[in-house]
């Protein structure tokens, strides 16, 4: 079958903005940061997005249009299993959203995120920098979430990691992936599991979304 429209533009708007604000937060931390100054306060800003970013996906997940939102791509265990089982088959069945192996992939990412963004703002260089909830939470608690921010971070990168893989072996199997996150629409080979709905959430949603969104992002980079 031909192309479908899959994917919103607030869709693919959050998805590029989350790679590009998670790419400077690793360059900022992973090397000196150039030619940025104060690097480790650019890490932060990056996180702040990140959160803004990741309100935004939750509350369009809830009421965004029919391939976006959480209920139509998070499956059982026992529709996790029979994909699974097919894939490695090679007959597994076509869908025009997240498959269900790839919507429990996208579940643990925005979850690895989360609890990043959340545990960086408790941190601190105890020089320049302290997060905005620094000193709130008391000085056991906040180390031990430093603690977890960074074993975080090398379990997120390992996320990346195995997403890119994920990323070449369905272009591999045919599926362009990358190009349907950037179009919207998607090419099939056959009818898929999850057709129905419509693709485009409401604009004024999406706009309200945004704003909130945008409001958290600024109180926590200006607050």
């Amino acid at each position: 079958m031909g192309a479908i429209r899959v994917w919103d533009i607030p869709t693919r708007a959050f998805h590029w903005c989350l790679v590009l604000a998670v790419a400077l937060a690793f360059y900022t931390v992973k090397t000196p940061g150039w030619p940025l100054f104060f690097p480790v306060e650019w890490h932060a800003r990056a996180g702040y997005v990140v959160l803004g970013l990741l309100l935004f996906r939750g509350l369009w997940g809830v009421w965004g249009g029919h391939y976006a939102r959480f209920s139509q791509f998070l499956y059982g265990p026992r529709r996790l299993l029979c994909y699974a089982r097919a894939w490695v088959q090679g007959r597994q069945p076509s869908y025009a959203g997240h498959n269900p192996l790839g919507g429990l992939m996208v579940l643990v990412m925005l979850m690895s995120l989360t609890l990043q963004g959340l545990t960086g703002l408790v941190m601190s260089d105890d020089i320049f920098f302290d997060g905005p909830l620094r000193g709130t939470l008391g000085k056991d608690v906040e180390g031990w979430l430093s603690t977890l921010h960074h074993r975080n971070g090398e379990v997120l990168m390992w996320l990346v990691g195995l997403h890119l893989v994920a990323l070449l072996v369905h272009r591999l199997k045919g599926e362009a992936l990358v190009m349907a996150m950037v179009t919207g629409r998607k090419r099939l080979a056959s009818e898929p599991q999850d057709e129905g709905g419509a693709a485009i959430g409401r604009p004024w949603l999406a706009l309200l979304s945004m704003t909130v969104a945008l409001l958290l992002v600024i109180w926590l980079w200006w607050g």
